[in-house]
């Protein structure tokens, strides 16, 4: 049997099925109960569960780091948070029913406005919310917790959804692959797979019904085809393709230390993308040329309030330090559409994605935009920083935030503050508006990155997030190409560099379009640095500019994708 679902994490798993299913939890009503009693109950369970969670947290944050522990901090907040297990204790004492029934009813109600909001990020924090309170529950009812950090073989893990508590406990050194029916590739299975470069097949919908335990399964974690029980010969097809993908990381790490250069000259930027200074130790790991986005707007989510001038320079400080002296291009704070800040309410709008956001938001509150500026300069003492606003649409806009830079500094001069004269700054483009006007924009940056997530949202008027539209969301549309090498043609001739860091800058079938472009600086996840820099070590630049005229000639998204996955699976 044979299942299609999404390529979440690159790899040949081979192996037998162990089909994880948590088992049900059945919660009845219970009324005129007594009150002290179920109180007590659902206090020593939410006291083990925080136990429990702290240990959990602390081992994840010594095996894979502190962010990946971070989410575990998430739910001893939701265990913490009074609107939460507060409003369960409510209903225990106004209602008289049973501790699990209380808790259950807050949890349904919590995961139905989570579930509800129109963005993948928002509806999978849904699932720490069931994740948590599971656990709380299990506690209450005397369910025993399926353990997977002790597995006596090694197997290939199937479930419905693997819970964040399911991915750091397990024992990683008996997981071959992970299988879910739901998520993609932004869900927290495909991450932590990615992070511990686990093949992984996410969006299955029905494996752990057509799969049983003890199956012996043979996936594909790049194109997300599942084979179930396949015959001798499949068996040592994959298994020569899994010693060749094996083969092909080892000859991958030969790369490192080794300039991205095409073989007529052309040298090229590869750079990472990053959220937090835990992510620097990926980008080492890797051989990333620097950082082509630091994404700040997770230090703002990550905490309780607004960060303070001090927390922001020793974030930033660490990062230019741990790259040591590699080129550092920090947006400044995104926040809006659908990244929300828990201590800051903004009001409900009707397309928040070109709504109050990012660099609009920036230039309104500027108290906030000055903190993080402040920072942002303080910290240029210690590396080769970059600055880069997000979302600019017009000219007024960017010269507006170049404007309180320069008060910013002459802020800090004044108060005897120092910081580097040789800070760039540059910007986004995500705005159609931007990069039809970018020869104008170009004359008063240092540098472009171009967003193609946005973009191509924006070109196409296409959410992203919209499944039943996803076909027409695709990097390869030609109106998306020709606003991309315009961006390239407009900078360069003002004697401007141009780097990307969508999505985009790390696809091997983009690649080479982009080399012939022109594109400077490639910015992408830590995982593709290596895989890019070989693609770009096998080519001449002379080729893919004739490579690029070619895919502008083309009138369609499908024409293009055909011509350029010939061109990959033909080299």
């Amino acid at each position: 049997m044979k299942l299609n679902g999404i390529g979440a994490s690159p790899g040949i798993a081979i192996g037998n099925a162990l089909v994880v299913e948590h088992s049900e939890i059945v919660i009845e009503k219970i009324e005129e109960v007594n009150v002290d009693v179920e109180l007590k109950k659902l206090s020593d369970a939410v006291n083990v569960s925080k136990e429990e969670l702290t240990k959990v947290k602390e081992k994840v944050a010594r095996e894979l780091g502190e962010e990946e522990a971070e989410i575990f901090g998430a739910h001893l907040l939701v265990l913490e948070d009074p609107e939460f297990i507060g409003e369960a204790e409510n209903k225990i004492k106004n209602e008289a029913i049973n501790a699990e029934y209380a808790l259950n009813d807050v949890k349904e109600m919590f995961v139905t406005i989570f579930e509800s909001m129109d963005n993948d990020y928002m509806r999978e924090r849904a699932a720490d919310i069931k994740d948590v309170t599971n656990r709380v529950l299990r506690h209450i009812l005397g369910i025993k917790v399926v353990d997977l950090s002790s597995l006596d073989e090694e197997v290939i893990l199937v479930a419905h959804d693997l819970t964040p508590s399911d991915t750091a406990t397990m024992d990683k050194s008996k997981v071959f692959g992970f299988l879910t029916n739901i998520g993609g590739r932004t869900s927290h299975t495909a991450i932590m797979a990615r992070t511990l470069e686990i093949a992984a097949v996410v969006g299955l919908n029905d494996a752990t019904e057509k799969i049983e335990d003890g199956d012996f399964i043979i996936f594909d974690g790049d194109k997300g085809e599942v084979l179930i029980n396949p015959e001798q010969k499949i068996i040592e097809e994959y298994t020569e393709k899994k010693k060749l993908f094996e083969e092909d990381k080892k000859a991958l790490e030969l790369l490192k230390g080794k300039p991205s250069v095409t073989i007529d000259g052309k040298h090229v930027e590869l750079a990472g993308n990053i959220g937090t200074p835990n992510d620097v130790e990926g980008l080492i790991k890797n051989d990333a040329e620097g950082v082509g986005l630091y994404r700040t707007e997770f230090l703002y989510m990550d905490s309780d309030e607004f960060p303070n001038e001090e927390v922001q320079y020793e974030a930033y400080k660490a990062v230019l330090e741990g790259m040591n002296g590699k080129p550092i291009v920090i947006r400044t704070l995104d926040i809006g559409g659908d990244k929300k800040l828990s201590y800051f309410e903004m009001e409900e709008e009707m397309n928040p994605f070109l709504g109050y956001r990012a660099i609009r938001l920036c230039l309104d509150k500027t108290d906030i935009f000055k903190t993080q500026l402040r920072a942002l300069f303080r910290s240029s003492v210690h590396g080769k920083l970059r600055i880069m606003f997000p979302m600019i649409s017009s000219l007024e806009e960017l010269l507006s935030a170049k404007e309180v830079c320069e008060e910013v500094k002459s802020e800090l001069k004044s108060e005897g503050i120092a910081y580097s004269n040789d800070v760039e700054i540059g910007m986004m483009i995500e705005i159609p508006s931007a990069a039809i006007i970018s020869d104008v924009l170009a004359k008063h940056v240092d540098f472009f990155s171009i967003g193609t997530n946005d973009l191509i949202q924006y070109t196409c008027a296409v959410d992203r997030m919209n499944q039943k539209i996803s076909n027409l969301y695709n990097q390869f549309n030609p109106a998306v190409l020709r606003l991309i090498n315009m961006v390239i043609k407009n900078a360069h001739k003002e004697g401007k560099w141009v780097g990307m860091c969508g999505e985009s800058a790390g696809d091997q079938k983009m690649i080479p379009i982009l080399l012939g472009f022109g594109l400077d600086e490639f910015s992408m996840s830590p995982i593709s640095i290596l895989r890019a820099r070989r693609l770009i070590n096998s080519v001449k630049e002379s080729d893919m500019k004739i490579l690029a005229e070619k895919v502008l000639s083309m009138s369609t998204a499908k024409e293009i994708e055909k011509y350029m996955n010939e061109f990959i699976n033909n080299r």
